[in-house]
């Protein structure tokens, strides 16, 4: 009981890591994002300050690059095996602490998953990629979680989650640098935090 106090302070910390974006998409507990919008909807933008010479329409005709459209691909992927990792855990966990970590996780994660879709394009360079990715390919971090047994499934999911959670802290953290679309970069860094919080409360939750 004495840790639980603590850990509801750093999971609202959490949640609130992308309360500036506005309203979530989804659920009440998730993650608040940015509402979906597609390139189309960024190209039209950048025409009407073209036509009225506005500043600014270079960058919304360079808004979603190959390099956006790669990271929201590989992200995607790394979210629905993120809901795969915890979904196949959530009813075998037996710390109160970690069952509610992670819950939080899958409601931030499915509520960016949506977003990330609905920015994707459809047709175009990097939408064959986008739409093939493969969920990151790290299968037997699944094996090893599904086949845990009862006693050892906490600390599995502790360890599987925690490597899992930082290679997207480390994708997002290098998209900030890079990417074109300062809509992605806002979610890249969000991104960064939320799981670099995320990993803190990983290793929290497996001491006394």
């Amino acid at each position: 009981m004495s840790r639980r106090t603590p850990l509801a302070s750093l999971v609202a910390a959490l949640l609130l890591t992308g309360a500036c974006a506005g309203p979530p998409t989804s659920t009440p507990s998730a993650l608040p994002q940015p509402a979906p919008a597609s390139p189309a909807g960024s190209a039209a933008a950048g025409d009407a300050a073209a036509g009225s010479g506005g500043v600014g329409s270079a960058t919304e005709a360079d808004a979603m690059s190959g390099i956006d459209v790669v990271f929201l691909s590989t992200m995607v992927g790394h979210s629905e095996r993120t809901l795969q990792i915890v979904r196949l855990a959530r009813d075998r966990v037996r710390d109160d602490a970690l069952r509610t970590l992670a819950a939080a996780v899958e409601a931030t994660e499915a509520d960016e998953l949506a977003a990330m879709r609905g920015w994707l394009p459809t047709t175009g360079p990097g939408a064959s990629a986008a739409a093939h990715h493969d969920g990151h390919g790290d299968d037997a971090a699944l094996d090893r979680l599904r086949t845990a047994p009862d006693a050892d499934v906490d600390r599995v999911l502790r360890d599987v989650l925690a490597d899992h959670q930082r290679s997207a802290a480390d994708l997002a953290r290098s998209h900030v640098g890079v990417g074109r679309n300062e809509r992605v970069r806002d979610l890249a860094r969000r991104i960064e935090q939320s799981r670099t919080a995320e990993v803190e409360l990983l290793r929290g939750t497996g001491t006394p």
